[in-house]
């Protein structure tokens, strides 16, 4: 079970620069631009923002690394790549599965926010949301949020165009959308941080984003930061594992994953100071939570000619962004249902889209006709988040990093890191396994048991 005459004939990305910009794609999407902002907001600001910078360097991106390594390696699905590179049945594969339900969890919730994304395109061509009032802006998205009908329709219209995208393909599909559409996001988000800066009480803003206050720093929210980590670099769900198994044997792995990182961690930044001093200045609460992006980036469009046009162009490419994100979460259940089951990719899609619509339908709710029902005294929107951020994708780093630093071993992870050395990396492989050994499960380890109040 689980040999490479099992695994179908698969497609591939065709360029370098289309595996950095599908890995980014995956990586900077609205876990930048919407989770970053609300959850550094509700934490209090630069002292999460410190956690969750060392928590990427030590953690995020050796496990990041090893992920990629251990796709490519076997050109495999997650479940059936650790069944090929584990001693024969040992049950490494179960860190596969646990990222497969891990995907299945995001995307229940995650496909919600991108259909308020969608919706909001809509809302900002007809241009009722462009204002400064936070009245104005807070009433839009209560509006759409507590309507059923919409809500459903739009998380079901965003399931229906990823189910497209990926019937054509990972080449034609994610490599062509990503490549085009990621370098524009950038630009418009240095606009709305130029903007943001001009506004009255930016400095307020700016100190929230980068003057730690360090009584803030609980075991909860230094959790909350790694799990932020692992949800933002994509890592623990099984995602760069699936993206891995789809890159070029010359790519060099850990210079492509620090560049995704440096490039994540600067849009979340960007999307730090393009939000923070509106949030200041119109008077929001920088702990609004789900809703403070699309609350906040109307009142800053509210400020400059054009406003309208360009808070358009916004949303469409944050939709592109989460776009993005969505596509490479769905790849890791489509492709282990058509390799694992033999279920051919367009049926492997459209099972895939089907329980989503099941699972995601609790969570469009959330806000309207099961707005009473909780569990764990959390809303199905929350325990969705907060089961995948906070247990499965950190748990999933634990393993992934015992695998490799105590199963796999250094031998192996050398010579896949190195391309077989062809590249001169041997002290940057030697650093990466150390972490991976010793450091970053111990780390987690600690930072789930502080967040849990077990230690």
């Amino acid at each position: 079970m689980g040999q490479h005459q099992h695994i179908p004939k698969r497609d591939g990305f065709t360029s370098a620069f289309g595996v950095l910009a599908a890995t980014l794609g995956s990586a900077v999407g609205l876990g930048n631009i919407w989770k970053f902002p609300y959850l550094t907001g509700a934490n209090g600001g630069a002292s999460f923002l410190l956690v969750y910078v060392l928590a990427t360097l030590l953690v995020g991106l050796p496990v990041m690394i090893a992920e990629i390594v251990l796709g490519r390696q076997a050109k495999a699905n997650p479940i059936s790549a650790l069944q090929i590179l584990a001693p024969k049945r040992q049950p490494w594969w179960l860190i596969g599965a646990a990222g497969m339900l891990a995907s299945f969890l995001i995307l229940s919730f995650y496909s919600e926010v991108v259909a308020w994304v969608f919706a909001y395109v809509v809302k900002a061509l007809g241009g009722t949301i462009l204002s400064s009032d936070r009245k104005v802006t807070e009433a839009a998205f209560s509006t759409l949020i507590s309507d059923p009908f919409q809500s459903l329709l739009w998380q079901w219209v965003v399931l229906a165009g990823m189910g497209g995208i990926l019937l054509l393909g990972v080449t034609k599909g994610i490599e062509a959308l990503t490549k085009k559409l990621m370098p524009l996001l950038f630009l418009l988000l240095l606009l709305l941080c130029a903007v943001s800066l001009s506004l009255d009480k930016a400095m307020e803003g700016l100190a929230f984003l980068f003057n730690p206050d360090f009584s803030k720093l609980t075991g909860a929210v230094m959790l909350t930061a790694l799990g932020l980590a692992f949800f933002k670099l994509s890592i623990g769900m099984g995602t760069m594992m699936t993206y891995g198994s789809y890159f070029r044997d010359d790519q060099d792995i850990p210079t492509t994953t620090f560049r995704v990182m440096s490039a994540d961690l600067c849009v979340s930044l960007l999307a730090g100071i393009a939000i923070f001093p509106a949030v200041f200045t119109f008077g929001f609460e920088p702990s609004a939570g789900p809703a403070l992006v699309f609350i906040t980036i109307p009142a800053v469009f509210s400020q400059i000619p054009m406003g309208q046009a360009l808070m358009v162009v916004f949303f469409v490419l944050t939709a592109i962004a989460a776009t993005g994100a969505m596509l490479s979460l769905m790849e890791v259940p489509v492709l282990i249902i058509h390799e694992r089951f033999g279920l051919a990719r367009p049926k492997a899609i459209l099972l895939t889209l089907a329980l989503l619509a099941l699972t995601g339908s609790s969570c469009a709710l959330t806000n309207s006709s099961l707005a009473d029902f909780k569990l764990f005294g959390l809303s199905m929107f929350d325990l969705f988040d907060f089961v995948s951020s906070n247990i499965i994708l950190p748990a999933g780093g634990i393993f992934i990093a015992l695998f490799v630093g105590w199963v796999w071993g250094f031998e192996k992870f050398n010579h896949a890191v190195s391309n077989g050395g062809q590249l001169g990396n041997q002290t940057l492989a030697r650093a990466v396994f150390f972490l991976l050994r010793y450091v970053s499960p111990l780390l987690i380890l600690a930072v789930m048991l502080k967040g849990f109040k077990l230690l």
